[in-house]
């Protein structure tokens, strides 16, 4: 498995590792615990916190990102503007707006909480499972992405109607459609006529 940012330990001030930690969740959201990030993905998975972003231009076109080649989980492929999972203790809505900044160099003008979604998605590729309670935002973006290539192989701003040429033709995260479908109402307010 590539080292990568995402499965690289964290350095402490006294020079060891301490092991990247996510929420472990109940069924209804609620913090039962930690689990290391790679343990909680191992088969069957660990229902932990997550959270997913969808910005969109002035246009009404979705900002998309291909996953790096170097990514532990689904390298390579399309998926929603930014995903991730807060830190223990970390409220998803600022570590929703943390990791877009870090992985895209983009601020949201802005940004707001679109529901949660609940799913179990295994990615046959790393062998690895989504088990995860999803809180879900959408957004305005005004500048330019600049992506972190350790995190992000590529971008491009879709309509609706080429995100379903792409999706029909390229692969994409086994749960963008999840999290796309479950976060379309808040979309379509937030767009109005762009079709989504």
């Amino acid at each position: 498995m590539p080292i990568t940012p995402a499965t690289a330990a964290h350095s402490s001030s006294n020079g060891t590792a301490d092991a990247i930690l996510l929420e472990l969740v109940d069924e209804d959201g609620v913090t039962i615990g930690t689990a290391e990030k790679l343990a909680a993905h191992q088969p069957p998975g660990r229902l932990h916190r997550a959270f997913s972003v969808f910005l969109f231009d002035a246009h009404g076109r979705l900002l998309l990102q291909r996953r790096a080649a170097g990514k532990y989980h689904s390298p390579g492929v399309w998926s929603n503007t930014c995903c991730g999972h807060p830190y223990p203790g970390e409220a998803p809505f600022a570590a929703a707006a943390r990791r877009t900044y870090e992985e895209l160099d983009v601020s949201p003008s802005l940004l707001a909480e679109a529901g949660t979604v609940r799913y179990n998605h295994p990615d046959p590729a790393s062998g690895l499972v989504e088990q995860e309670y999803n809180h879900l935002f959408v957004g305005l973006v005004q500048s330019s992405p600049r992506p972190d290539p350790r995190e992000v192989g590529e971008t491009a701003f879709v309509s609706a109607a080429e995100l379903a040429e792409r999706h029909a033709r390229d692969p994409f995260s086994a749960w963008f459609m999840t999290v796309l479908d479950a976060a379309r109402p808040a979309i379509r307010e937030l767009t109005g006529p762009a079709g989504w």
